[in-house]
């Protein structure tokens, strides 16, 4: 039997379903003009706080079920497995994000050392080159997921291109924004809490690094 929540969610209309399934893998949407939030919040799938719009708890459990795939199914097996292979590259996406806002003695980068910035740099490449496979591993399995790929390529190119807020800025489809709402998907269509997620990241990570 379905939840009240996901009935009203399914009686919407398919771009309402999907402005709250982005509301949810982002986790919040800020600058969003007051039009685009009115719907989801007369639906009670929405609530402004300041300059941010959040998902209610009743959005959170229909996005939930809606993406949840079948548990002990074949595919859930095969996309724990991509998921297994993104964890470890997501402690690399955190620790790249981490040494472009601060330095190595926790000082902020202020971005004046050309040559610290493109160690950063070269680290974000062994991240973006390491997702790739992962990636169309997913892509194989989850319609949709193919949409990650592309978001983090064109990210990377704003920020080589000179706009350097196209790494970690939450204000704009950012390599760390498109990244947050992968991982965010991949734990909603397996049913995993954060709890466990950090957990299984931190055993394969110290598994990797022997």
């Amino acid at each position: 039997m379905q939840s009240a929540a996901v009935e009203r969610t399914d009686a919407l209309d398919e771009s309402l379903t999907e402005a709250v399934v982005d509301l949810v893998l982002r986790g919040m949407w800020r600058g969003k003009e007051a039009s685009e939030q009115r719907p989801l919040v007369d639906a009670g799938l929405a609530m402004v706080k300041g300059p941010m719009a959040l998902p209610t708890e009743r959005a959170k459990k229909a996005v939930s079920d809606m993406l949840r795939i079948p548990a002990g199914s074949g595919l859930e097996q095969q996309i724990t497995a991509v998921y297994e292979a993104f964890l470890p590259v997501n402690r690399q996406v955190r620790e790249v994000c981490t040494a472009w806002q601060c330095r190595p003695d926790g000082s902020v980068n202020d971005h004046s050392d050309d040559l610290y910035d493109a160690e950063v740099r070269e680290m974000l490449e062994d991240v973006h080159e390491a997702i790739q496979p992962v990636l169309r591993r997913l892509e194989r399995l989850l319609a949709g997921s193919g949409r990650y790929l592309t978001g983090l390529q064109e990210a990377l190119d704003r920020f080589d291109d000179g706009a350097t807020e196209w790494l970690a800025s939450p204000l704009c489809d950012s390599y760390h924004t498109v990244w947050m709402r992968l991982h965010q998907e991949l734990l909603l269509v397996l049913g995993i809490s954060r709890a466990q997620d950090e957990a299984l990241e931190e055993e394969l990570v110290r598994r990797s690094r022997g």
